[in-house]
C-alpha cells in the first residue's frame, strides 16, 4: 500500500461518511488506490496521533506528506481531483455561497444541539428536549428550503447536501419511530429516505469502505487470548497465559505476535478454539513496567516477539476485541 493516499476513518461518523462519499465519488477505491485504516475511537493508533494531534476521523495522509484532517476539506480535495455527479462544480456564487451557509448551520448549531440531544450524560446535559426542539427548528427550515426541487440547492444534489444528510441521518436514527412521526418534515423525510435508500450511502458503510474490524497497527503488539481466559484475568486482575492452554510460568515467557502475523497465528493454533480475543499491547508500557521484548525465532524460523520477565500486564492492554474474519454485508 506504500504510495497511497491513507484514510483514517470510522464507519459510522458523519464526518468520516461524507468525507468517503466524496472519495468514492472521486473513483477512490480502498486497497487499490487507497488505503483505508478503521479506527476504534476508544483507542487511537500511534499513527493517527503522529499525522493529526486532534486524534479525530476522518484524517486523509497524502503520499506527498500533506495531511487533510477536516472532513470538509477533505471533500473538496477528493471532488476536485474527479466530480462525476457535479456536486462542487457547476453551481453558481449565489448558489456556492447558500450551500456554505447551510454547511455552517450543521456543522455548527445542528451539531452542537445534535449531539447534546443524542449523548446528553457525556455533555452534563439535564434537559436533552430542549435541545432535540433546537436540532428540528433548523430541520424545519431546510424542509422548507427542500420543497421546490427536492435537493438543498435545486433539482440535484450538491456539496451541501452530501455534508449535510450524514448528519441528519444520525439524528433519525436516535429515535426513527418520533422523526418520522413529526409534523412539517415531508419534503425531509423524503430527501433523507433518498439518501438513506441510495447505492452511494450502501457503498460507504459496507466493505471495503465500511469496515466493521479496526485497523491492525504496526506499532503495537498483538496477543491472542481464548476469551474465558481474558474474562477471568480482568476479573483477577493478572493475565498468567503465554499461549493456548500453557502458562507464562511454565514457558518463561508470552508469545507475542506483529500484526501481519495475527491472521496465521490464528489459523494455525486458534482454528478450532472458540471465541477468541485479540488484545492490542503498547510495547512501551510493557517495557516501562520492567519487562523485555526479544524477538526469537518459531520452529520454522520466523521471529516472533516474546514477552520476558513476568506476566502480561492489564495495563499494557491498550485495547481487545473479537477477533475474526472482517464482518461481511451489513449496511446499518
Amino acid at each position: 500500500m506504500a504510495g497511497l493516499p491513507v484514510l483514517y476513518s470510522f464507519r459510522r461518523c458523519p464526518y468520516a461518511i461524507r468525507a468517503r462519499l466524496g472519495l468514492r465519488a472521486a473513483g477512490l477505491a480502498p486497497g487499490v488506490s487507497l488505503e483505508l485504516r478503521e479506527v476504534d475511537l476508544a483507542c487511537r493508533p500511534p499513527e493517527l496521533l503522529a499525522a493529526s494531534a486532534k486524534g479525530t476521523v476522518p484524517v486523509l495522509v497524502l503520499p506527498a506528506g500533506e495531511v487533510i484532517d477536516e472532513s470538509l476539506a477533505i471533500l473538496h480535495w477528493a471532488l476536485q481531483q474527479r466530480d462525476p455527479q457535479g456536486w462542487l462544480a457547476g453551481w453558481s456564487a449565489e448558489r456556492r455561497a447558500a450551500g456554505a451557509a447551510l454547511i455552517e448551520a450543521n456543522d455548527g448549531p445542528f451539531k452542537h444541539h445534535l449531539d447534546r440531544c443524542r449523548y446528553p450524560e457525556r455533555f452534563g446535559v439535564t434537559d436533552p428536549e430542549r435541545h432535540r426542539t433546537a436540532a428540528l427548528e433548523l430541520l424545519q427550515a431546510w424542509n422548507r428550503r427542500l420543497e421546490p426541487g427536492g435537493w438543498l440547492l435545486g433539482s440535484r444534489p450538491a456539496l451541501a447536501d452530501i455534508a449535510v444528510l450524514p448528519f441528519v441521518r444520525q439524528f433519525r436514527g436516535s429515535d426513527p419511530e418520533r422523526f418520522d412521526a413529526e409534523p412539517g418534515l415531508a419534503a425531509l423525510r423524503a430527501w433523507l429516505a433518498r439518501f438513506l435508500a441510495s447505492a452511494e450511502l450502501a457503498a460507504v458503510l459496507a466493505p471495503p469502505w465500511g469496515l466493521r474490524r479496526s485497523w491492525r497497527s504496526p506499532s503495537w503488539l498483538y496477543h491472542l487470548a481464548l476469551e474465558r481466559d481474558w474474562q477471568r484475568a480482568r476479573a483477577e486482575g493478572i493475565y498468567p497465559w503465554s499461549t493456548r492452554g500453557r502458562r507464562q510460568a511454565e514457558v518463561g515467557f508470552v508469545h507475542l505476535c506483529r500484526a501481519h502475523q495475527i491472521a496465521a497465528t490464528r489459523d494455525r493454533f486458534y482454528a478450532d478454539a472458540g471465541p477468541v480475543r485479540l488484545l492490542s499491547l503498547d510495547p512501551a508500557a510493557l517495557t516501562a513496567a520492567g519487562l523485555e521484548l526479544r524477538d526469537e525465532p518459531a520452529p520454522d524460523g520466523e521471529l516472533f516477539p516474546h514477552l520476558h520477565g513476568g506476566p502480561l500486564p492489564l495495563a499494557a492492554v491498550r485495547h481487545h476485541a473479537s477477533d475474526g474474519p472482517e464482518p461481511a454485508g451489513a449496511t446499518a
